[in-house]
């Protein structure tokens, strides 16, 4: 039996990059805010210094920041003819857990989608016509536009720090930065890394072929900087350890670095630690949600009312919890019908290796996770897909995050896999190679969606997550092309060899790609495909705020974080300056 405990204006579902930044726009609101993160508490200090920190075998082998999925994993299939199977081993992509959730262990690459990305299925049906998609695809608008967006973007910039150059101010365009990325109000808080070796090749060679090459912009700050609210960062050390791990120097932006002291400072916020919530509980009318049940690391049960629940976790985590608790229609491969797991989207990724001789030195060791060049010419719909038969696109970029010994050790195509050969392949090819990425989009299709699994079941009895997913026909073709423009770069670049392969099926959960999970509870303006309306408000129950990059309904190009928090101020400002001053929908069904 669950213990009741006294009731809270709003409670939070995960303490993550969204779940802090709800928290804080709450308790400026004079709300009394209850925090549920069902990992560790963590924080800069103690938790993230050297020399732990940098221990590669914890981190990056064997996951140490991430969910743990000998209590709570996915299974996974490629179609829905095959049996899924649990994940035991996060490779493919990396669910964290614990306080600042993802946000702890990412790479800081901070970029806006485009006004093409929020209205894709639109645009594209303007430029190209009605069936220049594939049928199956589930291609749809967001219910926004990047102008509305903008002002959202900026303020979740300014409180990261981003460092960066603007490419299209309100005033015009201007040299160095993305040329074709939206109308910004004014440029990035702090100017941008800098400048590998490695990226400075490309970008001599990319814009040598006509492109647009500008610096990635980076949640690893390039100088000291302080937040509106009141944090202050410093200056990256480019020691290599971003993604996996902690930053121990105060240069990444997390939730420890830029907001969370000053929540866990507020009266009105609760933090509840090691909390695993069960279910969403829900009135007798099926019209509101009442709160929300879960286990502490003791075991005991307790049920913590609210009136209002903002559900703010991992993508895939927020699906599963909307399952568990039986909020909306589940989706239904096969009728089409249902929207709870429907529009699961991944990422499309390649990459093309570029081997020097002995005097070219690309010291990859001195690399941070977010410094480097990249061009967006094929991003979104900033070229003409016409001649090609596919939506979507890439950035291309020499963005090596790191050259840790464990992980990181190129070797030309033909090298033996293992063996005194391969090892001399290493020490021959370590310092003088160069990676370039490939990050592309994932369009949401009929078959890929997520589901509960029939079988498998977690440390408290509820079934596991079920992921059925697999690179489509579209994302393929789009592959090819995009590889074989970074392999005209890499040969722009001069090196001896250059080698690439584009993304091929199936997919696999063995290798790792992006943590970059999208879709399953996606917004829009039309109900009977969406989960949330246009503001992340529950179509189903009024007070239930669902946010995250579950909303996305397919993924773009670009890297979703900065999109995520857009969509967290954008959401955080519906309920505070309308929501809360009458509660109900904000979107007539």
């Amino acid at each position: 039996m669950a213990t009741k405990l006294p009731e809270t204006d709003a409670v939070l579902i995960g303490v993550g990059l969204v779940g802090t930044m709800l928290g804080r726009e709450l308790t400026r609101a004079g709300l009394h805010v209850v925090g549920l993160e069902r990992g560790e508490p963590r924080f800069t200090v103690p938790d993230f210094q050297g020399p732990y920190m940098h221990d590669e075998l914890r981190y990056s082998v064997r996951k140490a920041l991430m969910q743990d999925n000998t209590k709570e994993a996915v299974t996974f299939r490629n179609n829905s003819r095959q049996e899924a199977l649990p994940i035991r081993r996060w490779e493919s992509f990396l669910p964290g857990t614990g306080l600042g959730g993802a946000a702890v262990h990412w790479n800081g690459q901070t970029y806006r989608f485009q006004d093409t990305d929020f209205r894709m299925r639109s645009l594209t049906r303007e430029r190209y016509g009605d069936k220049f998609m594939a049928e199956d695809l589930l291609v749809q608008d967001w219910g926004v536009d990047a102008a509305t967006m903008e002002p959202y973007f900026d303020r979740f910039e300014y409180l990261l720090g981003v460092s960066g150059k603007a490419g299209n101010l309100k005033s015009g365009k201007v040299e160095g930065g993305n040329p074709f990325e939206d109308p910004r109000a004014r440029d990035y808080p702090t100017p941008p890394m800098k400048e590998p070796y490695g990226s400075a090749m490309f970008r001599k060679a990319a814009a040598g072929l006509g492109l647009h090459p500008y610096p990635q912009p980076s949640a690893n700050l390039s100088q000291p900087y302080t937040n509106p609210e009141g944090m202050t960062l410093n200056t990256c050390m480019f020691c290599g350890f971003c993604e996996r791990y902690g930053c121990e120097h105060y240069a990444k932006s997390s939730p420890q670095t830029i907001l969370l002291p000053v929540l866990l400072k507020d009266k009105n916020f609760e933090l509840r630690t090691q909390c695993q919530v069960l279910r969403i509980n829900v009135d007798s009318d099926g019209k509101r949600a009442t709160g929300v049940t879960y286990v502490d690391a003791a075991g005991r049960e307790f049920e913590q009312p609210a009136n209002l629940v903002i559900l703010g976790g991992f993508a895939l985590n927020n699906v599963r919890m909307l399952l568990l608790s039986k909020i909306g229609q589940p989706y239904d491969p096969e009728s089409g019908k249902g929207v709870v797991g429907r529009g699961y989207a991944y990422q499309t990724m390649s990459a093309v290796q570029v081997f020097y001789d002995a005097s070219v030195n690309i010291n990859p060791f001195m690399r941070s996770g977010a410094c480097g060049t990249v061009v967006s010419d094929f991003v979104s719909d900033n070229f003409d897909h016409g001649p090609h038969g596919f939506v979507g696109g890439a950035y291309i970029g020499e963005i090596m995050t790191n050259g840790r010994p464990i992980e990181f050790h190129p070797t030309p195509v033909g090298t033996p896999p293992w063996g005194s050969e391969w090892k001399k392949a290493v020490i021959r090819h370590y310092n003088h190679t160069s990676v370039l990425n490939v990050h592309g989009s994932s369009v949401s299709c009929r078959a890929n969606y997520l589901d509960l699994d029939p079988t498998y079941r977690d440390a408290w009895g509820l079934p596991l997550l079920r992921m059925t997913f697999d690179f489509h026909e579209n994302d393929v073709k789009m592959s090819s092309f995009l590889t074989d423009r970074a392999l005209e770069i890499g040969r722009a670049m001069g090196g001896k060899q250059v080698h690439g392969a584009s993304r091929k099926g199936p997919y696999t959960v063995t290798q790792y790609q992006t943590t970059h999970n999208t879709g399953g509870t996606v917004m829009g303006d039309d109900r009977s495909t969406s989960v949330v309306n246009r503001y992340l408000q529950s179509w189903d129950l009024h007070n239930l705020f669902v946010i995250g990059a579950s909303n996305f309904p397919q993924n773009a190009s670009y890297n979703p974080t900065g999109t995520v928090g857009a969509l967290a101020y954008w959401a955080a400002d519906a309920i505070v300056s309308r929501y809360l001053k009458s509660p109900a929908p904000l979107v007539q069904a």
